[in-house]
């Protein structure tokens, strides 16, 4: 048995399997791009070793899509197949991922969650412990198994920005900026701290210094893996849309987030459907044309037709629903709907409530506003505004879906009084994203 560079106990005599480890480590928490290889060369120089099948289980299951899902069961069952001796935090580590993969999310977290308490030098574990309660909506959750282990590792600079970002979640603004800083002064090329640090910038509406402190920052991006890379330029897009730049927006859509995306990567696919939407509801509110995004729009599509039966998250269904809506492919739009529901029959029941409570009427209401249907989006938004959180991603990503709702507003009634009731919504639904609306809307 031999030990990472963490000092934690790994059952594998092969030091060759250990670099690699290490360095799918550190890679993963600087969401760099050689993740995969290097993992899959510590699997090649010991097969047996369990906890580098079950990183390996666990990287392709972030992929979330059936394929890479395929490669995660491999890798699992090669894991569980050589667990009589391990260490306790290698088998509590591949009981999480075992978890993960079976669907059981609160129970993955439980085990990350007892990870953190008993190993806190196992940041990898604390990351996936926080991308689950991201996708679960529990921001609370993100920041707390982030600061049980950070008495242990306050200096590690991509715990600084675990931690930064779960405190800009739960609002937190001031300690998430200043920790978040203090992450990129120990590290400058700290991608998550970046984007933390975004994400306050945005909140308070400091949009030009947004776009200073991101672009500055931009050429240590070069070897972040598709997803924060173009989900990093996502937020230099928003800046830039807030302040109704629209040549620079679709610049930076075709040149740093569709040009440079992993196309059938759902990470980076998502990030695109979420910038088109953002971009041509400013247009239409400045009464411009959308069919200058037309051609990107289409562009997607043959990325998204694998996607009509996966279901891996929320999120991400929304997103794929809403763009094969907005381009006219009906029939698809149908089978995916069908395909939800079936989904939910197979979830436990938990989950089943919040697919079918929540998770198919916002894809109704998708349906609707990509559809030109402004009063169906209405009456399917409507009910379920205040329990959007519980279907995971971010304040910025889910804040989407209240644009969405919005519009709806904006464009289906013409009198006084709903003018009115819209900047009335607006501020109830955004108390601190309000600069920023502000700021388009004077365009």
């Amino acid at each position: 048995m031999l030990q990472d560079s963490k000092g934690l106990d790994i059952t594998t005599d092969s030091t060759e399997t250990i670099a690699a480890i290490n360095g799918f480590i550190d890679c993963s928490l600087r969401y760099g791009q050689d993740a995969e290889a290097m993992i899959l060369q510590g699997i090649r120089a010991d097969p047996t070793c369990a906890i580098a099948n079950a990183y390996a289980a666990a990287y392709y299951l972030s992929q979330e899509s059936s394929i890479a899902r395929k490669h995660a069961v491999l890798y699992l069952k090669a894991a569980t197949q050589h667990l009589q001796q391990v260490s306790e935090r290698e088998r509590l580590y591949i009981s999480a991922i075992v978890a993960w993969a079976k669907g059981s999310i609160c129970q993955a977290i439980a085990y990350h969650e007892t990870i953190a308490q008993q190993f806190p030098q196992d940041l990898i574990s604390v990351q996936q412990g926080q991308y689950h309660y991201f996708y679960q909506g529990d921001e609370l959750g993100l920041l707390q198994i982030a600061e049980t282990v950070l008495p242990e590792n306050q200096e590690d600079p991509y715990l600084l920005s675990m931690v930064a970002f779960g405190l800009e979640q739960c609002h937190r603004l001031s300690q998430a900026e200043r920790l978040g800083r203090q992450a990129i002064a120990l590290k400058r090329d700290n991608p998550w701290a970046h984007h933390a640090v975004a994400h306050i910038m945005e909140a308070e509406g400091r949009l030009d210094e947004g776009i200073a402190w991101m672009e500055e920052l931009a050429a240590t991006w070069e070897d972040c893996n598709s997803m924060l890379y173009t989900h990093n330029w996502l937020h230099v897009a928003l800046f830039y849309l807030a302040k109704v730049d629209l040549q620079t927006v679709l610049t930076l859509y075709h040149e740093k987030i569709w040009h440079r995306a992993r196309k059938n990567s759902p990470k980076d696919q998502v990030t695109a459907i979420s910038l088109l939407i953002r971009l041509e509801i400013m247009l239409l509110r400045l009464g411009m044309s959308e069919d200058i995004i037309e051609e990107s729009w289409e562009k997607l599509v043959p990325y998204l037709l694998p996607r009509l039966h996966e279901h891996t998250l929320p999120l991400h269904d929304l997103h794929y629903v809403y763009a094969l809506a907005r381009t006219g492919r009906i029939e698809q739009v149908s089978e995916m709907l069908v395909s939800m529901a079936t989904h939910t029959q197979r979830l436990e029941p938990r989950q089943r409530g919040l697919w079918n409570e929540i998770v198919i009427p916002a894809a109704k209401a998708m349906i609707a506003h990509a559809s030109g249907d402004m009063q169906g989006t209405i009456d399917d938004f409507k009910p379920i505004l205040s329990s959007l959180w519980t279907i995971g991603g971010s304040s910025t990503q889910r804040h989407l879906f209240k644009q969405i709702y919005l519009d709806a507003l904006r464009r289906d009634q013409h009198d006084d009084f709903s003018h009115r009731l819209f900047a009335s919504v607006e501020k109830l639904l955004h108390p601190k994203k309000n600069v920023i609306l502000r700021s388009g809307n004077r365009a």
